[in-house]
């Protein structure tokens, strides 16, 4: 049972059902909101939403499942949860800079469902199906195409890249969502993975916890313990959908040995206040869920109206840091357009460069020196051929 020390959202359905059904995860994808007349029947729609299906329907697909709708104030038209799930005449609007593909993963992708940007891991796109499709995903150019699971070819040839790659250490699953398999076939993925003699860590990436929590169910925690380790990513946005149901599972993940990291993005509306971001690190932490990321959202078709200026993002981070244990700091961090990988950004505390004299001033204002060995002071330690070696397959120049 949950510690009252820390309070969870509370929700109420917004549809009848049997307690049985609404707890099914299969129910609630099989009854989704996905057009304007399923959407009509439980909100007061705007004219701007109105109009919003017939732009967003054109372009990227419209889903909610019933459990995540509920968590909806639907008298408040600009309820921060639902700005992220509700179509807007917005997204028919042209914005300051928008790529179909902003990480360039096309170009980064040697083989069907396969991105390999980063030399020791690989992302592997196991479906395009979400339980919710979120207005400003990064990955439109894939997600919500009726791909769904793989073809036997492309996984096959997706598993004979990983394997013949041994500088890759990790694979990161990812898709749309991979908790949308069911358990029969993830387990299968998860059994090939671990076959590869080199591959040593399997990621997760889903928003299922956030939107769908009644997916992690008993049989899919027994396959992540089966197959550890596997770290869980999940992407809660805002404190409001950490109900007291995604608490309970975010809570038998980690008592089950399933680490649980959250990658949050920044939007414009929703969550770009300090006060937010830390009401919901604070959640997360409680349940033993690492705040890990806090992303600049990508550019995106569509997706303008939700991007939050850089300088703010900043500033948030700033008025966090000192404030918020770092435990539960995330890592603010934008991907370069173009595939130029992630840069993150911490506050700048250093003020000046004097010689050896490194000046900073702290958070709280605090101005001290400190005074660094010189660089000629460096002694290289000895190396272990095994450390070499390692180091040397994802740093082939080194």
């Amino acid at each position: 049972m949950l510690n009252s020390k820390i309070d969870f959202y509370n929700y109420s359905k917004i549809m009848p059902a049997a307690n049985e059904d609404w707890l099914n995860w299969k129910w609630q994808i099989k009854n989704s909101l996905k057009s304007l007349s399923d959407f009509e029947k439980y909100f007061q729609l705007t004219q701007d939403e109105k109009q919003g299906f017939s732009i967003s329907n054109n372009n990227f697909k419209i889903q909610t499942s019933p459990y995540y709708a509920s968590l909806v104030n639907k008298n408040d038209p600009i309820d921060p949860i639902r700005t992220t799930f509700m179509p807007s005449v917005k997204e028919g609007q042209l914005g300051l800079q928008q790529q179909l593909d902003p990480l360039a993963e096309n170009k980064n992708s040697p083989t069907s469902r396969v991105i390999h940007r980063y030399p020791d891991r690989v992302l592997f796109l196991v479906t395009d199906i979400c339980s919710l499709y979120c207005r400003y995903c990064t990955r439109k150019h894939f997600t919500g195409k009726d791909q769904a699971y793989l073809k036997p070819n492309e996984y096959e040839l997706a598993l004979n890249y990983i394997n013949d790659n041994k500088a890759i250490r990790e694979v990161i699953l990812s898709g749309g969502d991979p908790l949308t398999l069911s358990n029969e076939r993830l387990e299968k993925i998860f059994n090939d993975l671990h076959s590869i003699p080199h591959i040593e860590i399997i990621r997760v990436g889903s928003r299922i916890p956030a939107t769908l929590p009644m997916r992690v169910d008993h049989g899919l925690i027994q396959i992540l313990k089966k197959f550890k380790p596997i770290y869980l990513m999940t992407h809660f946005n805002h404190p409001n959908e950490i109900t007291a149901l995604a608490a309970e599972k975010i809570e038998l993940l980690v008592d089950n040995g399933v680490p649980v990291m959250n990658q949050m993005v920044l939007l414009n509306g929703v969550n770009n206040h300090p006060a937010i971001v830390h009401a919901l690190s604070k959640r997360l932490i409680y349940l033993r869920a690492k705040p890990y990321y806090m992303f600049q959202c990508d550019p995106s078709p569509g997706s303008d109206h939700l991007r939050t200026p850089v300088q703010q993002s900043i500033d948030i981070q700033k008025k966090l840091w000192g404030r918020m244990s770092g435990l539960a700091m995330p890592n603010l961090s934008l991907d370069i357009p173009s595939g130029g990988g992630k840069a993150g950004f911490t506050p700048d505390f250093l003020k000046k460069v004097k010689g050896n004299e490194y000046h900073f001033k702290g958070w709280d204002n605090v101005e001290e020196v400190y005074i660094s060995p010189a660089l000629t002071q460096a002694i290289e330690p000895s190396l272990e051929k095994k450390y070499r070696k390692e180091w040397e397959n994802i740093n082939p120049k080194a």
